[in-house]
């Protein structure tokens, strides 16, 4: 279906009609083409909540050191798949590579024929957490780029510049003009995510873009605007990055996301930080979410009378893009609310997940 038949539109004001309790919903079983598995103990609890909700998911590269290469990747593959909560479960990391000015032709060349590492995380340098080894300048990546190019590996890219001076509301809007439009004019064939889009900028340039630009988007970006994070009192578990915007670019997010255009798709970007870390001075950029991210893009569909849609956003448009096959393993939603617990064990310390000792209105039938 083109982008020109599903362009974003949300459903008018009065129109909209809650479902009723009890309502099930069969999906195919999502696939996640952004998510934070962090590495050591704490890993095991980011895979517990994965692989109940998800058959495959690409794996962020910004660990300490950054998976800068093959060799790193094949490790961190190992590690994830040695930490399944079950030796039977049908869950795959799709593996990345960390972007830098030094990539070689060679090295993409290698990832590639592993046939588990499927794409390569552009980070501008100082972007987001553990981004200091990232881009410094797009011309730099021109070599592995084009090797990506010719090769069919995936470019993923966190779409904000990093400068001081550009205001951080503005940085995605910036990035598309200093950085995607050169890269789509130079690179006509390789395969790009801009992932979690975060304003109606992005939205708007996706849906004219060429067919190999596609865009994820996160639930938190879906549910939750500025206020969230600002409104009486600094709320740390709201920060991430690219940090929510305002209610303008919620909307457009929430329409293109529901629309059915198979340019837009799931991409979590759950991102676990200790609670510490983030109750801090300097709290850490992140939203964790993987304890119940299918539930919480349901709230957001159903939200706009759009449920026809979620399995698409969910489970097609992602695989399309990266061109795999689609899962044939089912999951079934009930509309059923449960309490997120206030935290959650992470590994000799706490995360605090996404509303927490709050209400989530959906749930998956075990």
């Amino acid at each position: 279906m083109s982008s020109e038949t599903k362009k974003a539109k949300l459903a008018p004001e009065g129109a909209l009609l809650e479902v009723p309790e009890g309502t099930t919903l069969e999906i195919t079983f999502p696939d996640d083409f952004h998510h934070h598995f962090r590495d050591g103990d704490k890993t095991k609890r980011v895979l517990i909540h994965a692989t109940e909700r998800f058959r495959r998911c690409i794996a962020m590269p910004n660990l300490k050191p950054p998976v800068t290469t093959t060799e790193l990747a094949t490790k961190y593959y190992n590690e994830l798949m040695g930490n399944l909560p079950s030796k039977d479960l049908d869950f795959e990391p799709l593996m990345t590579l960390y972007l830098t000015d030094n990539t070689t032709p060679e090295e993409i060349r290698k990832a590639k024929a592993t046939g588990f590492i499927h794409a390569a995380k552009y980070y501008p340098a100082g972007a987001t957490t553990n981004s200091d080894f990232g881009v410094t300048a797009l011309e730099k990546t021109y070599p592995a780029l084009r090797a990506m190019e010719e090769v069919g590996m995936v470019l993923c890219i966190h779409s904000e510049v990093s400068r001081c001076e550009i205001d951080i509301f503005d940085r995605e809007a910036v990035f598309i003009d200093e950085v995607m439009k050169p890269l789509l004019r130079d690179f006509t064939k390789l395969t790009i995510v801009m992932e979690h889009i975060s304003t109606e900028n992005a939205v708007e340039f996706v849906e004219n873009g060429p067919p190999n630009l596609a865009a994820s988007i996160t639930a938190h970006h879906l549910l939750y605007n500025r206020n969230a994070l600002l409104v009486g009192g600094i709320k740390p578990h709201f920060y991430c990055l690219p940090i929510l915007k305002r209610e303008k670019h919620r909307r457009a997010l929430l329409a293109a996301a529901t629309s059915g255009n198979p340019k837009f798709f799931a991409g979590t970007d759950s991102a676990p930080h200790t609670t510490g870390s983030k109750q801090s001075g300097c709290g850490c950029a992140g939203v964790y979410t993987a304890h119940a991210a299918v539930e919480l893009y349901a709230e957001s569909f159903e939200s706009q009378n759009a449920l026809e849609h979620l399995e698409g956003f969910l489970s097609f448009h992602g695989a399309d893009h990266y061109g795999m096959k689609r899962n044939e393993k089912k999951m079934k939603l009930v509309k059923k609310s449960w309490t997120v617990p206030q935290t959650y064990e992470f590994a000799e310390e706490t995360v605090t997940p996404l509303r927490a000792g709050e209400k989530v209105s959906w749930t998956i039938e075990k």
